[in-house]
């Protein structure tokens, strides 16, 4: 499959090949993501104005846009510097002026000279009692009356670039758009009604009114199905490739994963027995698993990746645990060290930090197979790290590890099974668009002994009265944490902020009771200050957000969060799930600075109506939008110019069914519409598909 089908040339020819583009409003559009026919093509009108014919302006409430037919009256140039130029008018039912600031008069003359009728339309508003345009839109002989659309689209402007020009380029790059042959599912067309893909482009460029302007007109949810179809057809690819891999059946005994079990003081939740058994049945399938393994904040995903790691030391292999930073990749040892002692298994962790001799010894017994599970951070990808038998990687994600890296790592071994761990909940549309690729596990439960934690709201006004119910926590033996926030992008007062909050506490509970972490100390720092809070040495732990993962400390059952309304729904969740890990009651204190906008106490009262993560992940999506809950620069995410992830989370789903159904009746994509699909990914520059299929 060579280069791009000679029909859709044209559409990745330059931007001022288009009516009306210059070479400088090409530069302009370029800035902002249009350099080509195409991407105008994809770039809809967000909105309207109605233009349809009136007899008279007095027919609207002004401020209103008017379209009417006029007769010219007289023509009045300023008086004085500074001062309008205007023009009376008559329309059918009464007199009104056109405005104009700075224009020349002889331009003005010849396009409105007294006497002729001309049809105007602008916005029409009212000046000591009398109504006026002024600037017209459009001033155009009767003759020309056509040229106004009833219903006029309106872009978003780009570098200048006026509407007009948008509408006629738009215009012009739809003249180039050739009639494709059709790729979506004949059945899935007829039942939603969709139009064809050029029919669903003129429509959507030229609405008929605002309901064309909708998300759900069915000429751009047939535009929206088209992003999504490219986008998980590239992820079936991906899918259906990663199955082609020669995996191995990697089957465990059991016995390990017994020992464990039985030193458990409670039994795994039915959530995390099933998702173990979903784990150990694609680890004993002859192709490689590439599982997702999703759950709250302390849902117990780290019981279910040990014991899939065992799975893989069982079968005589070895497995490794990474994480993106090294205080996780600690706290996962700290996790898993009491677990593997109790199977006998043989645990170590090699990060950034190992040198010389020590290095060097891990890397001997991970090579002989001594060690059994490794726990690391980027520190496992470099090339001299090799282990015996590598038959399971599993990633603590929290988004920063792409497809290549899951990739990177699955070739350290021979087949290896990769799990992904992530502590975010996903909404299911965005797990669709970022994990496509994968199987989904979910952990929904919260395992036994977990009390509710209670959340609170104050404002800032009352931090008197929040230290002194701190004091009296810590002199019972408690531990809390102190979260500052982050006051601007500047470190610097990020810093200061978080410094001024440590020295006051340190003066309201003594010196030795306050320990502080933040994002400018070095790594020996920031986990020595963590480890004397993990030992209770110290009762309150002042941080800036760098708390927010993975930190595991069941004695502490205090989180103060100072200007809540500064974070996000997702980091608030994440951040509260760092209490309520022990047996004792736990409380999170929201600290918040009124008057709070609509969008902070929306966000406050979500997490204290409830710990569902799912359902604060779902809130979270429909408050800020896909790239801002995962974070786009590392999400991964797809960007869609026309599907909106949010609100056809159902579509994406649809997509994901319909893709995956295609390659399963089609592999190679060679009948009628797998050469359709084929187009459809040319067009939507999925370039990683046209290579898998290639290959394949």
């Amino acid at each position: 499959m060579t280069g791009r089908p000679e029909a859709l040339w044209p559409l990745f020819g330059p931007l001022d090949s288009l009516e009306g583009i210059g070479p400088k409003l090409a530069q302009a559009l370029a800035k902002a993501g249009i350099a080509r026919p195409r991407d105008l093509l994809f770039t809809l009108p967000y909105g309207g104005v109605d233009r349809s014919r009136r007899a008279s302006v007095r027919e609207v409430t002004p401020p209103a846009t008017c379209t009417v037919e006029v007769e010219i009256g007289a023509h009045h140039p300023p008086s004085s510097r500074g001062r309008p130029y205007r023009v009376f008018v008559r329309d059918a039912g009464t007199e009104f002026t056109l405005v104009f600031f700075h224009a020349r008069a002889d331009w003005l003359r010849r396009m409105l000279p007294t006497g002729q009728r001309r049809l105007v339309s602008g916005r029409v508003e009212l000046f000591d009692g009398m109504a006026q345009m002024a600037h017209p839109d459009h001033i155009l002989s009767p003759a020309e009356a056509a040229e106004i659309p009833a219903f006029e689209p309106t872009y978003v402007q780009h570098g200048g670039v006026a509407q007009k020009t948008m509408a006629k380029a738009a215009a012009s790059a739809l003249g180039m758009a050739p009639d494709l042959a059709e790729w979506i599912d004949p059945g899935l067309m007829a039942r939603e009604g969709w139009p064809r893909w050029r029919d669903a482009l003129a429509q959507a460029h030229a609405p008929g009114g605002p309901a064309d302007l909708a998300s759900t007109a069915p000429a751009r949810v047939r535009l929206a199905y088209d992003e999504l179809l490219a986008h998980q057809l590239t992820l079936a690819l991906a899918r259906s490739r990663t199955r082609a891999l020669r995996g191995r059946a990697t089957v465990g005994t059991g016995t390990l994963q017994g020992k464990v079990l039985a030193s458990l003081p409670y039994a795994p939740t039915g959530a995390q027995t099933r998702a173990i058994a979903e784990i150990a049945a694609d680890l004993a399938a002859p192709r490689r698993m590439n599982r997702l393994l999703q759950g709250d904040v302390g849902a117990g995903k780290t019981l279910v990746a040990l014991m899939a790691l065992l799975i893989a030391v069982e079968a005589g292999g070895q497995g490794v645990m990474m994480a993106p930073t090294e205080i996780l990749a600690r706290q996962h040892l700290e996790g898993l060290a009491p677990l593997a002692e109790a199977a006998g298994v043989r645990l170590e962790i090699l990060t950034g930090r190992d040198k010389g001799a020590v290095r060097a010894a891990k890397l001997a017994a991970l090579k002989a197979g001594e060690i059994k599970i490794l726990v690391g951070t980027h520190a496992v990808f470099q090339a001299d790290v090799h282990f015996a038998d590598l038959r399971l990687s599993v990633v603590d994600e929290q988004h920063r590890f792409g497809v290549a890296q899951r990739m990177e790592l699955a070739a350290k071994g021979d087949g290896v099974d990769v799990l992904v761990m992530t502590a975010t909940p996903i909404p299911r549309s965005l797990s669709l668009a970022q994990y496509g690729d994968m199987d989904v596990s979910v952990l929904d439960e919260k395992p036994p002994g977990r009390k509710p934690i209670s959340t609170a709201l104050v404002t800032a006004g009352r931090i008197d009265e929040v230290v002194e119910r701190l004091r009296k926590s810590v002199a019972e033996g408690r531990q809390a944490y102190w979260v500052c926030p982050l006051v601007d992008e500047s470190e610097v007062s990020d810093l200061t902020a978080a410094e001024e909050r440590f020295k006051r506490l340190r003066a309201a509970l003594g010196d030795d009771a306050v320990g502080l972490v933040h994002g400018q100390m070095p790594p020996e720092q920031k986990d020595a200050a963590m480890a004397r809070f993990v030992a209770g040495e110290t009762a309150v732990l002042v941080a800036t957000t760098v708390i927010e993962v993975g930190v595991n400390v069941p004695n502490a059952t205090i989180m103060v969060i100072e200007r809540a309304e500064s974070f996000g729904l997702a980091q608030l969740h994440q951040l509260r799930g760092r209490v309520g890990r022990g047996s004792a009651q736990s409380t999170c204190l929201l600290m918040y600075q009124p008057p709070l906008t609509e969008g902070g106490r929306r966000r406050l009262e979500i997490l204290r109506e409830t710990e569902d993560g799912f359902r604060i992940a779902e809130e979270d999506l429909s408050m800020r939008g896909a790239g801002d809950v995962i974070g786009t620069a590392q999400s991964g995410l797809p960007r869609f110019r026309i599907a909106d992830l949010e609100r056809q989370a159902g579509l994406m789903a649809v997509a994901l069914d319909d893709a995956r159904k295609l390659l399963s009746d089609d592999p190679a994509l060679t009948t009628p519409r797998g050469e359709a699909a084929r187009v459809l990914l040319r067009l939507m520059e999925q370039d990683r598909a046209i290579r898998l299929i290639s290959i394949g």
